[in-house]
């Protein structure tokens, strides 16, 4: 009888390692990439991921500005509110979209009116945009944009927002000084990841 005992990792194990080396690797190239958005634009920048109906925050860069979010790594935000979960819906497949919406409705059905028309007017943004937008509807005083990274089998589905207090990030600051900035940023982190953007 063999005294040692053999193991081996199976294939969901080498996945959830694959997608956790993933996020790391994303992290690390994107922070610096972050911070400098962060300070040019006075804002937070974020990058999150998807978690049961939530987008779950994975980096947070802040800038200088006296004022800012109080939201740190592992803060969660609901999906159909927010910028980063708009991004999110903007970038994962039809069907997956199709079935969060379907779990967004049954979660809120009261509210699921508003919501849909917020998650319609973001998709046809990030059409045209590149980016989503949330100018008080998740919180009155917030205003942020964000983009997404579409995931592949090895790598999460990625999004960076920018976002800060509305009466120091107005929609039109957003938009037309930080989106651009922003849509870079994306594209380079797409490159270093490796990914092809559509």
């Amino acid at each position: 009888m063999e005294s040692s005992a053999k193991y081996r990792l199976g294939t969901s194990t080498l996945a959830l390692g694959s997608a956790v080396l993933a996020r790391l690797n994303a992290r690390q190239l994107a922070r610096p990439l972050m911070q400098e958005l962060a300070e040019t634009t006075g804002g937070v920048v974020a990058m999150g991921t998807y978690a049961q109906l939530n987008m779950i925050y994975l980096e947070i860069c802040r800038s200088r500005a006296p004022v800012t979010i109080s939201l740190d790594v592992g803060a969660r935000l609901p999906l159909g509110t927010t910028a980063m979960g708009r991004a999110y819906l903007a970038v994962v497949t039809p069907e997956e979209r199709k079935d969060l919406l379907a779990q967004i409705r049954a979660q809120d059905r009261s509210g699921w009116p508003k919501v849909r028309r917020g998650i319609e007017a973001a998709l046809k943004q990030h059409r045209k945009l590149g980016v989503v937008s949330s100018f008080g509807d998740w919180q009155k005083d917030l205003n942020g944009i964000a983009a997404g990274i579409r995931g592949t089998s090895n790598t999460p589905t990625l999004v960076i927002n920018c976002g800060g207090p509305a009466f120091q990030l107005a929609p039109e600051f957003l938009l037309k000084v930080a989106r651009p900035r922003l849509v870079e940023l994306v594209r380079r982190l797409e490159v270093a990841l490796g990914l092809e953007p559509d």
